[in-house]
């Protein structure tokens, strides 16, 4: 079996839509953890992590992951192997996005600056805790204290105006 390796979330021209959880049986499938919109998103795609990955089966587990198998993966020797490997596309390779839409990969690492023009640190992570997407910003840190960190809805009232360049986060949705 060839060697994969794991593709950086860092890494702005890649999308991360799965991650193998581990193995599934004795023949080499292996368990997802989804990502995004889930089993349709991951559907769409056949290659992952610059082609080391092949999709041959893919269906429902019933639990909001997946079952998957790969050409690439024979054995459950093989499926253990790749526990942690994150299944990746080209950012390119994904469906164009309607108004308002965005996708987490292009949020994170974002400047974030008030309404009123202050500066209040970087987008480090995207959730969706049910009710709406939430994006956590890190302050700067303050000489010899760590980064502090808050969170905000992804709602026009907390974020008004976002873009490649920065999001825009209402000053009274900005912790200090």
């Amino acid at each position: 079996m060839m060697e994969l390796r794991q593709v950086p979330e860092s890494q702005a021209q890649t999308i991360t839509l799965a991650a193998i959880a581990g193995a599934h049986g004795i023949t080499g499938d292996v368990r997802l953890k989804l990502f995004g919109e889930g089993l349709p998103s991951l559907k769409q795609h056949k290659s992952f992590n610059e082609g080391a990955l092949t999709l041959t089966k893919l269906r429902d587990d019933g639990k909001g992951g997946a079952i998957a198998r790969f050409a690439e993966v024979s054995s459950r020797t093989d499926a253990e192997k790749l526990r942690g490997t994150v299944l990746a596309v080209a950012r390119d390779s994904l469906p164009p996005l309607a108004e308002g839409e965005y996708y987490y990969a292009d949020l994170i690492g974002l400047p974030a600056v008030s309404d009123t023009g202050e500066a209040l640190g970087r987008v480090v992570a995207v959730e969706n805790f049910g009710a709406s997407d939430v994006i956590e910003i890190e302050r700067p840190a303050e000489e010899g204290k760590k980064p502090q960190r808050f969170m905000v809805p992804m709602l026009p009232e907390a974020v008004p105006e976002w873009n490649a360049e920065r999001i825009v986060v209402s000053a009274n949705f900005a912790e200090d």
